[in-house]
């Protein structure tokens, strides 16, 4: 009998993320010493436990259930999920922090609910899309359905507002809309929607609009709108070829807004410079590799969208958080993923991982 093994090259990378992680964290949290009410250990020791040891074992666990399991309860882990986030909107549970009611808070302890509906909305649109095949071509019975799906998830996500959350997770949609077989003509008429909804927005919310009009000119409000991306590509160019060393990043020190938040990818390149940035994207772009091969080599659809939606969404929000850090698309306030902070944030990705290194033990052929 076969040994049902996981996919050791995508367990590997994932370590190596979570690991080299925790040490860019872990530097980019000893800014937070000069700042009023932030405490290092108290950050620190957060995610460790919660996203490290909570995060390993929410990995190991989901890795060791079969994940034709999940199928079964998708539609109710979906509808838990979603109910979860909306108590976002609950007085007393959920709290608003800089004009958005993302987080949901018990005693001392808080979360962003967004992050388990993203779990949820992946597990249930891989099992509908699989039990869809034969209509995922046709307009009426595949695509108008799947757009009605997203516009619901849509309206939980942009009350809060989470737009750019919300982004991710269509884009990841779209990506296993493609898989299952969807028309790209289908694919088309939704990008044309979706461009017409962010133009919506932009009127709509004046935020939106400034971030556009300070992706155009980042020069032209240093001190408000553009002081962010002014201040990420001042400590990314500082850091020149090789950076400063380890710990040795200035902008950290109260000039770098959220340096443990979506700023932390331009300290660690003012750290570790224009090769250390270089060695952090290759292996996000090797897990994205490893995770598609795994993909491909799935024994059924159903296991084929998991892993490609959860790819998708890893894959998507860290390179638009790397992106906006190098003023190359609008600034998103997404954090990078295995690096930002947010215990809960990372324990549910690893949740992800281990259903991705499930898939990976039934694969069709030896992945090498």
């Amino acid at each position: 009998m076969r040994r049902l093994v996981p996919d050791r090259i995508l367990l590997g990378i994932v370590v190596t993320l979570v690991f080299v992680g925790f040490l860019i964290f872990s530097s980019a949290s000893l800014g937070l010493l000069s700042r009023d009410g932030a405490q290092f250990s108290s950050v620190a020791l957060n995610q460790f436990l919660f996203g490290i040891v909570g995060g390993g074992l929410a990995l190991f666990i989901t890795s060791s259930i079969h994940y034709r399991i999940w199928r079964k309860s998708a539609f109710y882990i979906f509808l838990g999920t979603l109910a979860i986030t909306l108590l976002v909107f609950v007085p007393g549970i959920g709290f608003e922090h800089a004009g958005a009611n993302r987080w949901i808070s018990i005693g001392s302890f808080s979360f962003q609910p967004a992050e388990l509906l993203k779990l949820g909305f992946i597990i249930y649109m891989a099992t509908w899309l699989s039990g869809m095949q034969k209509h995922i071509k046709t307009f009426t019975k595949g695509t108008l359905p799947f757009m009605g799906f997203l516009g619901v998830v849509g309206i939980v996500m942009l009350l809060q507002p989470d737009t750019d959350t919300y982004a991710v997770m269509i884009i990841a949609a779209l990506a296993m809309f493609i898989t299952a077989g969807g028309r790209v003509r289908d694919v088309a008429i939704m990008l044309f929607c979706g461009v017409v909804l962010i133009l919506l927005l932009a009127l709509m919310r004046p935020y939106v609009m400034d971030r556009i009009m300070t992706f155009v000119d980042p020069a032209g409000d240093p001190l408000g709108s553009g002081y962010q991306i002014n201040q990420s590509l001042i400590a990314v160019g500082s850091g020149h070829i090789f950076g400063h060393g380890f710990g040795q990043s200035i902008q950290k020190f109260e000039y770098l807004p959220e340096p443990i938040g979506d700023s932390i990818f331009a300290v660690f390149s003012e750290e570790f410079g224009f090769l250390g940035a270089v060695l952090l994207v290759l292996v996000f772009t090797a897990f994205a590799f490893r995770g598609f091969r795994v993909a491909s080599h799935a024994p059924d659809l159903f296991g084929m969208l998991l892993v490609v939606g959860f790819v998708t969404l890893v894959i998507v929000q860290a390179f638009l958080n790397i992106a906006a850090m190098l003023a190359l698309v609008p600034l998103s306030g997404l954090p990078l993923p295995f690096i930002s902070h947010g215990g809960t944030a990372l324990l549910t990705t690893l949740a992800a991982i281990g259903i991705m290194l499930n898939v990976s033990k039934y694969q069709k052929r030896s992945v090498t």
